[in-house]
């Protein structure tokens, strides 16, 4: 009996294999252009994922509040207390349907929360790709 090395591709949970070895990731990402039209869709949230002390430093994006990397799986669990998280952050918890837009520096860490939040249950995330870098750039602020 002869039997051939398959090679069997690692797919994200927020991915699809498009056949062969390809892989397509799910994950939507939003641009600059979205971003700057968020004023006229306060449905929508935006998180920023950086550490206070980085917005201290450069600023935020209009709209934005801030949740840490590393306190995004307990602010935006199911069993966070919707009170609790008006309280701290002025702003209706997100439902699961909710938009959420994430973004960071360069999108590396606002990639991690959108694939913890679709792992939290989450339907509508997404990832500001260009993230504080671009957003400075193309607004003439502090990188």
């Amino acid at each position: 009996m002869v039997t051939e090395n398959i090679h069997i591709p690692v797919i994200r949970e927020n991915s699809i294999n498009a056949g062969s070895n390809d892989v397509i990731d799910l994950t939507k990402f939003v641009t600059y252009e979205e971003i700057k039209e968020l004023p006229s869709y306060p449905a929508k949230m935006l998180i920023d994922v950086r550490e206070p002390k980085e917005l201290e430093e450069t600023g935020r994006i209009p709209t934005s509040i801030n949740i840490p990397l590393k306190q995004v799986a307990e602010k935006l669990s199911l069993d966070f207390s919707s009170d609790n998280f008006k309280t701290l952050f002025q702003r209706e918890k997100p439902t699961v349907d909710t938009e959420i837009i994430f973004y960071c520096k360069i999108g590396a860490r606002s990639q991690s929360a959108t694939d913890l939040c679709y792992k939290l249950g989450y339907k509508n995330v997404k990832n500001y790709k260009g993230s504080w870098m671009e957003w400075a750039e193309k607004e003439g602020l502090k990188k």
